[in-house]
């Protein structure tokens, strides 16, 4: 990777889904190496996975300067609000081999925490998924958060969180820990 980056293929380069350990191995490898080190690391981010974002990296924010591109903010699609009634015709979750992910998001624990959502989106005037990606964006350790769509308008209603972010203020965040609490 340090040769990539050293031919200018490449601007830096990062991680993904590696643990706190292994980023801090490969950074303290090249370090002594004297080769381009990972500054970056593309761990799964949402309401309902946040561990590592929040605890396991939190020593190498600070000790290497580790920032956080992260991913599936919307769990899959969970936090749209789409799974609360069953998976639609339409889901990739009806698709063949795709039988984990049906499971995961027809979750009564996690829909619970859904629907515990939807009157703090609707007050906002906002989507679920408005609100998912917007509070995702409000962690300062969050550089950049990668969205998916089927539909254009999906991709529309996504950008459409950085007109909420801003309105979640200290006491709509608190109000968002209560109704989706930690619990990884």
């Amino acid at each position: 990777m340090s040769d990539i980056v050293s031919s200018g293929k490449a601007l830096y380069w990062g991680t993904s889904e590696w643990t706190a350990d292994e980023i801090r191995a490969a950074w303290d490898i090249a370090d002594r190496h004297h080769l381009h080190k990972p500054v970056m690391e593309q761990p799964e981010y949402n309401l309902f996975r946040r561990m590592r974002v929040e605890f396991e990296y939190a020593r190498l924010y600070e000790d290497i300067g580790l920032g956080i591109t992260s991913y599936s903010p919307l769990a899959s699609g969970a936090l749209t609000g789409k799974y609360l009634d069953g998976v639609p015709a339409d889901s990739r979750a009806n698709l063949s081999g795709y039988e984990w992910l049906k499971g995961m998001l027809t979750d009564e624990k996690r829909g619970e925490r859904v629907r515990n959502l939807k009157p703090i989106a609707d007050e906002l005037g906002c989507s679920l998924a408005q609100l998912a990606l917007a509070w995702c964006t409000k962690n300062k350790r969050v550089s950049s958060v990668i969205t998916g769509a089927s539909r254009a308008s999906q991709v529309r209603e996504n950008m459409e969180a950085l007109d909420v972010a801003p309105r979640l203020d200290r006491s709509v965040m608190a109000r968002i820990e209560e109704a989706s609490p930690f619990m990884n």
